[in-house]
């Protein structure tokens, strides 16, 4: 059972890189993390430094290892539960044996979990594309479905942070299939924080998130940016500076994150006054190059808060909220 006094931080997406490293921050910052994702290991037999914890961006690296790993530090912090994320149900037990485990607190939910094939559309399977929406977009609005519920029981508080980017259409190039499921995750972030908003929620908040340069992980581990290990590794930043970010927004008012497609650099210079990003080079001494626009689109338009005849297929079909 989970200390009663420690908030609470569902990570879905966390049994190896950026989700590891946000699990093992917030457990640090006091968190209990419930940490989810679909690999799974044999509870690790040794805890020698030699072979233990294993390399955070292989397969090595799953939900069992990265509580063990928090749970050696802070013992009763971690605890690792299963989940497919293309499967409703699988999200709903998730959170069920979560609170089971809380006593019934949730106060953080990360959801990281991700499904990539960048491609032209010609080469894109319609297999492909449809996993990559069931785990990025589907699984997202899963979540969200399976976890309203109880930040509404507990008083309309809670956060909700989504691994995705802001919305701007060079990111549609060479990736659309991926990047159609990815925009609608933002879209879902800038849509829900106006329900907040529209229902008057001030103590709830959903932020998106996403990397200023490329960031050490399971997927750079696969995709190295060029045939020079040394050179590639010049262009990443630790994990660190995604979490560093997360545990800022979370800092941060729910009315100002509340919305915001932010970048990880950019919020941490923006409102955690960080200015000097070296420390987060996986090669010292290097810069690595920014791959997100500098300037990005403003999504308002001069109408925005004209609705015109505001409709709810909920209320007009007699649909129950189950919130």
């Amino acid at each position: 059972m989970a200390s009663p006094d420690k908030p609470v931080a569902l990570i879905i997406g966390a049994s190896r890189g950026i989700g590891r490293q946000i699990a093992i921050d917030l457990a640090k910052n006091n968190y209990t993390v419930i940490i989810a994702a679909k690999s799974t290991s044999p509870p690790p037999t040794t805890t020698n430094p030699q072979n233990f914890p294993p390399d955070p961006n292989s397969p090595a690296s799953t939900i069992t290892t990265v509580a063990q790993e928090i749970n050696l530090r802070t013992p009763n912090t971690a605890f690792p539960i299963p989940v497919d994320v293309r499967f409703p149900a699988q999200i709903d037990d998730l959170v069920a044996q979560t609170l089971r485990l809380t006593g019934g607190r949730l106060d953080v939910v990360v959801y990281n979990s991700g499904a990539i094939w960048w491609s032209s559309v010609a080469n894109t399977p319609v297999k492909r594309f449809r996993l990559m929406q069931q785990v990025n977009p589907e699984g997202l609005y899963a979540t969200v479905a399976a976890v309203l519920p109880v930040f509404a029981r507990n008083g309309n508080r809670g956060r909700i942070v989504v691994v995705s980017p802001p919305v701007y259409s060079r990111f549609f190039r060479g990736k659309t299939g991926y990047a159609i499921g990815k925009v609608g995750m933002s879209v879902l972030t800038r849509g829900l924080a106006m329900d907040f908003v529209r229902e008057g929620k001030t103590e709830m908040a959903i932020t998106s998130i996403w990397p200023a340069t490329a960031v050490q992980s399971a997927a750079t581990e696969m995709n190295p940016a060029g045939d020079d290990e040394s050179r590639s590794k010049a262009d990443l930043r630790k994990p660190t500076i995604f979490s560093d970010a997360i545990l800022g927004i979370l800092n941060t008012p729910p009315h100002i994150v509340n919305g915001m497609l932010a970048l990880d650099e950019d919020f941490l210079r923006d409102h955690c006054g960080v200015t000097d990003f070296s420390k987060y080079s996986v090669v010292p001494g290097t810069n690595p190059r920014r791959m997100m626009p500098k300037k990005l689109p403003v999504l308002e338009v001069e109408e925005q808060d004209d609705e015109g005849v505001r409709m709810d297929s909920a209320k007009s079909r007699g649909t129950t909220s189950k919130l």
